[in-house]
């Protein structure tokens, strides 16, 4: 019944985690769009305002035209729409998630033995000190930095040296699946916080003034808009750091911190293509095309590293005809502890002759293409093992 009901928390979290997550990266994208394609305004009336960019869109049959001021409009309007809540539930539920999935069972998820052998408890410390320690070394960098001449360029060469850091670190002392979620958690974290600490504080403090009467202090835009351009590069590294659990060959390679790494900056090139094309097209840059060109052959240039060595695909030769009694030993040695009477694990039962049958070839699948079972490897499955069950499955996954 636990294992049943934390299905339905994860299905539900994960489900309210891809929602929350379109709302914020959508309304992220469409204002790093926004402010690249402003224009100065044409109407001297807007300019007298203070209105420092416009823009004309047509979208859903009708016209838009949104305008921004450079510090602050000449008054506050009655009704005035705040960006926070797509953050701060994606974050809440994405925490939530990574609760159930990997905090609530550490021992399977969070730890491989073969990387660091520690007890669940200090694997979910360590872990969730990774989301603190990196927002907190990350928010010193853009405050000490952030405001020098050249302060960007420092901030960002900073940054990537403390992810690449924490990539290391991370596949270095948790299982490769969970160290690549939580580098992405870590990123994500980081522009959560951003929003909770620096843009919403920062625009009620400028909305403060407005209301008193007061100057308003252009430090508080500048801050938020620091903190939100470093969101929208944070974006792709951190989808893919979320998606990859998906697919065992970027984090099961025996090189896993450096796939996880050179990802990561391959969308953070292809991001920043984007991020540039809208200035182009009004002038405002060169194209930015290499940016896209880098990203994609450094993706192209992993896929070529990282193929398959055929002749490595079957460490352990096994020939012939290889029937369920020679299997059977070895799942339930490695198996039947997850998959067997007392557990049954995301509703998959092997203990039996019509159970395996039915479930042939996802064991073949998992035990044997993908590697991903048993989970981190935690009964100690060997090659030779894995070779007769492939061997048992191309001999047509012989039951009784």
């Amino acid at each position: 019944m636990e294992s049943y009901l934390l299905d339905w928390a994860n299905l539900l979290l994960r489900w309210a985690h891809l929602i929350t997550a379109i709302a914020w990266i959508g309304s992220s994208f469409y204002f790093v769009f926004l402010d690249s394609s402003l224009t100065p305004p044409a109407d001297d009336e807007l300019k007298r305002q203070g209105v420092s960019g416009e823009l004309w869109a047509v979208h859903g049959g009708g016209f838009y035209h949104p305008v921004k001021f450079n510090v602050a409009p000449p008054k506050l309007p009655d009704h005035l729409h705040w960006f926070f809540w797509e953050s701060y539930s994606t974050w809440m539920t994405g925490f939530g998630l990574f609760t159930i999935s990997y905090i609530w069972s550490a021992g399977t998820y969070l730890i491989d033995r073969s990387v660091m052998d520690w007890s669940p408890a200090t694997a979910v410390v360590v872990a969730l000190s990774f989301l603190a320690v990196f927002w907190l070394v990350y928010d010193a960098v853009c405050r000490w930095f952030g405001q020098r001449e050249n302060g960007d360029a420092i901030v960002g060469a900073l940054v990537l040296v403390l992810v690449c850091a924490a990539s290391w670190l991370a596949c270095h002392w948790f299982a490769g699946r969970a160290a690549f979620l939580l580098v992405g958690a870590m990123m994500a974290t980081a522009m959560s916080a951003n929003v909770f600490f620096w843009i919403i504080p920062g625009q009620k403090k400028v909305i403060a003034a407005i209301k008193a009467g007061a100057p308003v202090d252009p430090v508080h835009g500048r801050r938020g808009k620091q903190r939100s351009v470093h969101n929208t590069y944070f974006t792709l590294p951190v989808v893919f750091a979320m998606m990859s659990n998906h697919y065992s060959f970027t984090w099961s390679h025996p090189r896993n911190w450096l796939v996880l790494i050179l990802m990561m900056a391959a969308g953070a090139g292809i991001r920043q293509f984007f991020v540039l094309r809208h200035g182009w097209k009004l002038g405002r840059n060169r194209h930015p095309l290499p940016y896209a060109v880098v990203g994609v052959v450094v993706i192209a240039a992993l896929a070529i590293w990282m193929r398959p060595d055929a002749g490595a695909a079957a460490p352990v030769a096994t020939t012939g005809s290889v029937g369920y009694e020679q299997v059977q030993p070895v799942l339930a040695q490695r198996c039947y502890m997850c998959h067997g009477e007392q557990v049954q694990m995301k509703n998959v039962r092997l203990d039996s002759p019509a159970a395996l049958k039915q479930h042939a070839p996802m064991v073949y699948q998992q035990a044997v293409v993908t590697r991903i079972m048993p989970m981190n490897n935690a009964t100690g499955i060997t090659e030779a093992e894995r070779a007769l069950i492939a061997q048992w499955y191309r001999s047509g996954a012989p039951t009784p």
